[in-house]
């Protein structure tokens, strides 16, 4: 596993060079706690709703969070993706509590989701591919090989799907919500976002190791450290 090979350099145990990036190794180095960011927190949030009204949903969601966060980085995951996810939170809760509905508390991320369609979007254009940034978190690529063309052509592609998958999402989501209320929103959360967000993952996963497999003296870049 990648983690495996950081914690084997940080001994110094003479390795210089990751392990082969692969599709299975990359997914289920990163998979699990995406999972857990992305669904915990919105069903403690649904759970305590219900139970006993916004606030304990709000507080049970703001625990599994904080719950969450400090798993990953026990785990000695990278921290950006959930101190990301911390911060959202963080906003979620003030908005919520200052609205006092949950339809404002469950449009936050909403609208949170399109700042990040625009943000890959927009990335593209500066050529500095945030999919790029984000792949780093379940890979960690040599420094040198992040500013190669390729890197940046290949998750420039998948800067450019991501955008558009995350403003479609929100626009999806938004309207659940104003029509159908809370329970149709989390519904549609787990039908649509879960599934999809993981087909999209496999996909983007794929695309980058095909692609950097297609170049002997690519492939070996991303396996050098």
């Amino acid at each position: 596993m990648v983690r495996g090979a950081d914690r084997a350099a940080a001994r110094g145990d003479g390795e210089d060079r990751l392990s082969r990036p692969s599709v299975r190794a990359i997914l289920w180095g990163g998979l699990p706690g995406n999972l857990r960011e992305g669904l915990l927190p919105i069903a403690a949030f649904y759970l305590g709703w219900r139970l006993s009204g916004l606030t304990a949903g709000m507080v049970a969601a703001a625990v599994v969070s904080l719950t969450v966060y400090a798993y990953e980085r026990r785990a000695g995951r990278d921290g950006l993706l959930v101190r990301l996810s911390l911060g959202f939170v963080a906003v979620q809760t003030v908005v919520g509590l200052i609205s006092d509905s949950a339809t404002a508390y469950l449009a936050t991320p909403v609208l949170a989701n399109a700042a990040w369609g625009l943000a890959f979007l927009g990335s593209v254009a500066i050529k500095r591919p945030l999919a790029g940034t984000l792949a780093c978190a379940w890979y960690p690529f040599p420094p040198a090989f992040r500013e190669t063309p390729e890197f940046k052509h290949v998750y420039g592609v998948e800067s450019v799907v991501w955008g558009i998958y995350l403003l479609a999402r929100c626009a999806l989501r938004l309207a659940v919500l104003l029509s159908a209320g809370v329970g149709g929103y989390v519904l549609i959360v787990f039908l649509t976002g879960t599934p999809v967000t993981f087909g999209l993952v496999v996909w983007s996963i794929w695309y980058a190791v095909r692609s950097f497999d297609d170049d002997p003296d690519r492939s070996q870049a991303v396996a050098t450290v």
